[in-house]
């Protein structure tokens, strides 16, 4: 049985890594200026940070339910069954929305809803892919990859509080106040939810921050630090020269660990979260060949 995977551009699996891949990529939709474009289709990620650092009107909303099948119904000419990996439910509906349409496929087509985003879900894509390949059903892929939602974490370092004040998530009050103190938030996404995690005065501590989050998890969460047991990923909003150089920092800091890709943080991400955002992330590496 021969099982397709399906993601969205919120993964970050650009048009090239899909066809490596053999992956379904459905694009999300991005408003700009009352206007919507389609991630990759004719509005690329750093067009969209461009218009970001000039702060523009910018916002994401769901995909049409009619996209969402048209690509399912493309992928089952080729494959028995669908998994569709969404980005995390938390943040968005659109997992509920595939949910809703899938109960019409009689089985054919599973939607994994483990809750993450932007690089973690690329590595859930990388995973299923994996997983199909050594004969999974989606059923069994879906059931592995949910009960494995909670072993990553992103760390957000923000440059900017304007979006976040834009979007209602914090008090104008509290923006001006971070803004006049020149405060580096860092905020985290594990599971569902985009918190607040610390307050950092400069870049380089927040870093630090995030550097020791990554450690922390590794040790108590995922069972040590080791290149068979952890993965990490890197993802930037518009300055690619400072992630450049934290790169370089956290492979100092983790010498010998893997990390896998450093992408731009997803659109749906970055409306919120603004331009010269850091993120790193770490993920416990799933043994796809003991299951």
């Amino acid at each position: 049985m021969k099982v397709a995977v399906v993601t969205d551009s919120n993964s970050g699996v650009t048009a090239t890594e899909a066809k490596e891949l053999g992956v379904y990529v459905l694009p999300m939709p991005c408003i700009l200026d009352g206007k919507t474009y389609y991630e990759g289709i004719d509005m690329s990620i750093d067009s969209f940070y461009e218009h970001l650092a000039e702060k523009a009107d910018v916002s994401t909303s769901q995909p049409s339910p009619d996209s969402v099948m048209k690509i399912w119904d493309e992928a089952l000419k080729e494959a028995d069954q669908v998994v569709h990996i969404p980005m995390s439910s938390g943040l968005s509906g659109s997992c509920q929305t595939a949910m809703m349409l899938a109960e019409d496929y009689d089985g054919k087509v599973e939607v994994i809803n483990n809750q993450r985003i932007s690089v973690t879900q690329k590595h859930s894509v990388i995973d299923a892919v994996r997983l199909s390949e050594k004969g999974k059903t989606a059923k069994e892929i879906k059931d592995i990859l949910e009960a494995d939602k909670f072993n990553s974490s992103i760390y957000i370092m923000m440059d900017t509080l304007y979006y976040l004040k834009k979007g209602g998530r914090i008090t104008p009050a509290a923006a001006a106040l971070g803004t006049l103190l020149k405060l580096k938030p860092v905020l985290q996404i594990q599971g569902e939810k985009l918190d607040a995690f610390a307050k950092a005065r400069t870049v380089s501590q927040a870093k630090s921050i995030m550097i020791s989050a990554i450690r922390n998890d590794a040790e108590k969460r995922f069972g040590g630090i080791s290149p068979e047991n952890i993965k990490l990923a890197m993802a930037y909003t518009h300055n690619l020269p400072e992630i450049t150089q934290f790169k370089a920092e956290v492979e100092e800091a983790f010498p010998g660990i893997e990390i896998t890709n450093v992408d731009p943080l997803s659109m749906s991400v970055g409306c919120h979260i603004g331009t010269g955002a850091l993120a790193v992330t770490i993920t416990k590496k799933l043994p796809i060949d003991s299951l």
